[in-house]
């Protein structure tokens, strides 16, 4: 059994789809009192799809500002017991930036569903399924026995 994190950081390429659903997801599921944030190695602007997706859950995502490690550690530091990534890129950097800390990492392999062609609905798909399984993990991973059942 995994330990309970104070902190968790959610980590992918851009910061503009999977981590920022991550992070959306954690704070909806689990008890106040973790600290949850998203960053990606890059940044790019909010993805609209995320954003739909996530209000068809109700939540709400449209304020998401994405930003890039480098910006949160200039921000407010690196002081994370968890760093969850969800691409190769942000893997190897955080691999990078833990080297001299106790920061837990864990690699959760999510396809990035920018990109994927056809019909708006198959788009949509692409990033409900994203959205479904990091909720899934999360509720794995994080949440206590009693929703992990909903």
């Amino acid at each position: 059994m995994a330990r309970s994190p104070q902190a968790v950081l959610f980590m992918c390429g851009q910061n503009s789809v999977r981590s920022p659903t991550a992070a959306c997801l954690l704070r909806h599921l689990v008890p106040r009192g973790l600290y949850v944030q998203s960053a990606g190695v890059s940044k790019a602007d909010l993805d609209p799809f995320a954003v739909a997706v996530m209000k068809e859950i109700g939540l709400d995502i449209s304020n998401h500002k994405p930003w890039t490690v480098a910006d949160l550690e200039d921000w407010e530091g690196l002081n994370f017991d968890l760093i969850v990534t969800l691409s190769p890129e942000a893997h190897h950097k955080a691999l990078q930036l833990t080297t001299t800390s106790a920061t837990e990492v864990e690699y959760w392999p999510t396809p990035d569903p920018v990109g994927v062609e056809g019909r708006r609905e198959l788009q949509l798909d692409a990033y409900r399924h994203v959205r479904d399984s990091l909720r899934q993990r999360i509720r794995e991973r994080f949440a206590p026995a009693a929703i992990k059942n909903e």
